[in-house]
């Protein structure tokens, strides 16, 4: 009875809070492990701000770390794990990390952990840093897909943690020293052509413990000449004899197929709660030479993640390239740290593109229905509450018993007589 009664109370209680049921969390070496962040790629000498958007997120909507928690940020190089402190050259600032500025050394896997008295939580992401862009310009670029004709709009993302100086930001155009629209912080390009391919740089001094650090981002415009995908024919010369036949050329043809995307599906609609996280893949299937030449992006309403309303909320991870049965296969991850009603009915759109041509997979995003949830919970609750109140009633005016005692004396013989 005991346990029946704390069991409907533990329901009356989540019932009234208002909390939603929440995934467990894996284990790993004995912590609770949040999902992994989205990686990181940036480059040699510049300012670098590491931050666990996913792991707070994760901590946030399971109530388990108050505002003043104490966080420890760590690194595992393999051999041994290195904590930092709040000064030097790397150092934590709460749940945050500032290489200030970031070397090649320190590429690797950063680890964010909350520890009390019971349990630990832990997340982690992964930091790459290049010498320069030119070192792996697809991997340092936000994507960007553009049709001839359109106005392309600019803005230096993932800046929201940097101080900014008075100094305005500079835009380049495939890493040349002459900046384009000099001290604006937008670059806008109205009807864009097949010639404004290419990478743009936004380059800004920002302000840390009162000394000036560098950073710049960069994107990768790829322009399409038309909405239909095209064939591309790459003449390739072959020798033909045969036995007699003097030695001729001829001119055969290769045709270069388009990209074709296997997950998601056209059409699918994914549906997750209110609060809870949301992770897609978009993985696409190409020949292993246009690997590299493959561009495959999210778009969320036709936008892309950087610039849509989702941008405090997403990110899109950087590129994962497979060999798969003869082929190559990308993957490219797109995650929402948090679902809100304003999500509902979002587009979200894969698309890619190389010289084979192009294709595009349309997807939904969408609430789930909770009302027959909740149903069962308040039934649930009111059939506890009133189990409870019934037993207490029963307990307290439950008419007491008269005992009657009745005693038998009998003498106490060590023999008996037959």
């Amino acid at each position: 009875m005991v346990y029946f009664t704390l069991m409907c109370v533990m329901i009356i209680a989540t019932g009234v809070h208002g909390k939603r049921w929440l995934p467990s969390l894996p284990v790993e070496n004995g912590c609770y492990r949040a999902s992994p962040e989205v990686d990181i790629f940036r480059v040699e000498g510049e300012a670098v701000i590491l931050h666990f958007p996913i792991f707070m997120r994760t901590l946030e909507l399971r109530d388990i770390a108050p505002p003043p928690a104490q966080y420890v940020i760590s690194r595992n190089n393999g051999t041994e794990q290195t904590a930092y402190e709040d000064k030097g050259r790397v150092q934590q600032h709460g749940g945050e990390l500032w290489l200030l500025p970031a070397r090649l050394s320190d590429s690797g896997k950063y680890t964010c952990t909350y520890r009390n008295e019971t349990f630990c939580v832990t997340g982690s992401i992964t930091l790459h840093v290049y010498e320069s862009y030119s070192a792996d310009v697809k991997a340092l670029s936000y994507p960007w897909s553009a049709k001839v004709g359109e106005n392309v709009e600019f803005h230096c993302p993932a800046l929201g943690r940097f101080n900014k100086t008075g100094r305005p930001i500079e835009w380049h155009k495939d890493f040349n020293s002459a900046p384009l629209q000099p001290g604006r912080a937008t670059l806008t390009i109205p009807a864009v052509k097949l010639s404004h391919a290419g990478v743009y740089t936004c380059r800004l001094t920002v302000l840390i413990n009162n000394l000036q650090y560098k950073v710049s981002r960069a994107y990768l415009l790829h322009v399409e000449g038309s909405d239909s995908a095209v064939t591309t024919s790459v003449p390739v010369v072959t020798k033909l004899s045969g036995p007699g036949q003097p030695s001729s050329s001829t001119l055969s043809t290769v045709i270069m197929k388009p990209p074709v995307i296997v997950s998601p599906i056209d059409g699918t609609i994914f549906e997750s709660s209110h609060g809870s996280g949301l992770e897609l893949f978009c993985q696409v299937v190409t020949e292993c030479q246009l690997a590299d030449s493959t561009a495959v992006t999210w778009l969320v309403n036709g936008q892309s993640v950087e610039s849509s309303y989702l941008d405090r909320r997403a990110l899109q991870g950087g590129r994962r390239v497979t060999r798969v049965s003869g082929r190559c296969q990308i993957e490219v991850r797109f995650i929402i740290s948090a679902i809100t009603e304003e999500d509902e009915k979002t587009e979200m759109k894969c698309v890619t593109q190389n010289t084979g041509g192009k294709q595009e997979v349309v997807t939904m995003l969408r609430l789930e229905d909770t009302t027959f949830t909740w149903l069962v919970v308040g039934v649930v609750t009111a059939s506890c509450f009133l189990m409870v109140v019934c037993v207490f009633l029963y307990v307290l005016f439950k008419p007491k018993s008269k005992k009657k005692m009745d005693y038998i004396l009998a003498r106490q013989s060590s023999t008996f007589s037959v």
